[in-house]
Order: C-alpha cells, then sequence, then structure tokens
C-alpha cells in the first residue's frame, strides 16, 4: 500500500507501461468509516483510462494528419504535404500530456467527505462534503464500455461544487457511488 501526495507517480510493470500509485481505502474505524485522524489515503485512477484517451488521441489526430498531407500535397505540390508535421507533432506533444494528466487525478475518502485532486499546471482539490450531496450518478458511454470503464459524477446542494472521477472500474464506481449515498443520507439526516 502506498500512501502520500496526490502526485506521487507510480511505478512502472514489465513492459514499461507506467502503473498509478494506487492505495486501499483505510480500515474503518468502529462506526464502519475511514479513520477521522488519519492522513488521506489517495486513489489513482486506473491505466485503462490513460490507454481510452490515447487511442482516441491516435485516432482523430491521425486522420487529420493524413489529411492534412494528401489534401494539400494532391491540391498544391508535394511541399505543402510537410504541413502534416504540424499535426504529428501536436500528437507526440498530447501523448505525454494525457499521461501528465492522467497521473495528476487521485480521490480519498475521509470521515466527512471525499477528496478530489487534479491538474498539472492548475491544480485543484475539490472537497465534497458527504452531508451535501443530493445525487451520485455512474455514466458509462460506449467508448468507455468498451475499456470497461465509468465515471462517478456527485452532484451537491451547490452547483460550484458538483465533481466528477473518471475512467474508474465499473465495481470501483458502483462501490463509490453505494457509500458516498449512504454517507450522504447518514450526513443529511443529521442536518
Amino acid at each position: 500500500m502506498e500512501t502520500g501526495s496526490p502526485h506521487d507517480t507510480g511505478t512502472a510493470d514489465a513492459q514499461g507501461t507506467p502503473t498509478p500509485a494506487t492505495a486501499d481505502v483505510p480500515a474503518p474505524d468502529a462506526g464502519g468509516e475511514p479513520n477521522a485522524g488519519a492522513e488521506p489515503v489517495w486513489r489513482a485512477l486506473p491505466p485503462g483510462l490513460l490507454t481510452m484517451r490515447r487511442l482516441l488521441l491516435v485516432v482523430w489526430l491521425g486522420l487529420l494528419t493524413l489529411a492534412t498531407a494528401l489534401v494539400p500535397g494532391l491540391l498544391a505540390g508535394p511541399a505543402w504535404g510537410a504541413f502534416a508535421m504540424l499535426p504529428l507533432a501536436l500528437l507526440l506533444w498530447g501523448w505525454v500530456m494525457l499521461e501528465r494528466n492522467w497521473r495528476s487525478w487521485r480521490y480519498a475518502e475521509r470521515a466527512d467527505d471525499l477528496l478530489i485532486s487534479r491538474g498539472v499546471l492548475w491544480h485543484e482539490e475539490t472537497v465534497v462534503p458527504y452531508g451535501r450531496m443530493q445525487l451520485v450518478e455512474v455514466t458509462s458511454g460506449p467508448v468507455e464500455r468498451h475499456f470497461g470503464l465509468a465515471s462517478v459524477q456527485l452532484h451537491t446542494a451547490a452547483a460550484a461544487t458538483d465533481a466528477t472521477i473518471p475512467g474508474l472500474d465499473p465495481a470501483e464506481a458502483e462501490r463509490l457511488r453505494d457509500r458516498l449515498t449512504e454517507l450522504g443520507e447518514a450526513r443529511s439526516a443529521g442536518l
């Protein structure tokens, strides 16, 4: 189990593919909740999200590169086909940036709230109190379903604190939805 800041980078598997620094939820106390005094234990997003995003990047920018090479190359001459290097450079830059973005996403369950941390240049940390949650949704579009992923959307009493955790395993998304709904009901009943 690894714990630490939301910027821990994880390790690489045998093929050199990066894997996130994942951690388990802390052991619950006697009341069935994560330990209130302990530091939050951050959970990273699964590598399937990075794979899906990179595949989409290659498909869209690969098609744009091909179109940028063929259309000007056929209409204006082969020298104009060199403009295909622009989307290709964007593809290479995007490949690296997608991994940095994927590594920046973390979430942690605490006794009274859920923390969501994300962002590379502009780091955001959202705190969603359980008592303010009104609706927790699990969504999965066709591409996400193909990669075995789902997203958890949290709706709160204040629209400014709505949050999303993308690219979770469906079982983890359902577990998180059920737990957050249960905790939200318990906390709102006490208000």
